[in-house]
């Protein structure tokens, strides 16, 4: 089954540390390599061209960034395929680990969300 990763936090303005930078991406090539991980991204900060588009009531609202009123945002997104959904929760707490270790004052969640599309069943869909 695919699940999506969205990993969310305040919008602060601090790089991560480097050295958690170093061990996501030999964790994303671990992945990648096993053929677990689909597709992968980072998003920069809302400031930088971000924009939303809202419908409500039949119209149309476009409303540019940065988003004063958001507290935490988006900040990056992964996609895995793995067999099992425990496979996928062990996952997830491997790379909550690595922020936990390397970057103990931030502050977020990395949310877990199973997907269809792509070639995958619509069975989970069903249930």
């Amino acid at each position: 089954m695919l699940y999506m990763f969205l990993t969310s936090g305040a919008e602060t303005g601090l790089v991560p540390p480097q050295r958690m930078i170093d061990e996501i991406e030999k964790l994303t090539e671990q992945e990648m390599a096993a053929g677990r991980m689909v597709a992968r991204g980072g998003l920069l900060p809302t400031a930088m061209g971000s924009a939303r588009m809202e419908s409500r009531r039949g119209k149309l609202n476009l409303t540019d960034g940065p988003f004063a009123e958001t507290k935490e945002v988006l900040g990056g997104f992964a996609i895995f395929e793995f067999a099992t959904r425990e496979e996928a929760l062990a996952s997830l707490e491997s790379f909550m680990e690595l922020h936990r270790q390397h970057w103990p004052e931030w502050e977020g969640v990395c949310e877990m969300r199973p997907m269809f599309g792509f070639g995958a069943t619509n069975a989970a869909l069903a249930r």
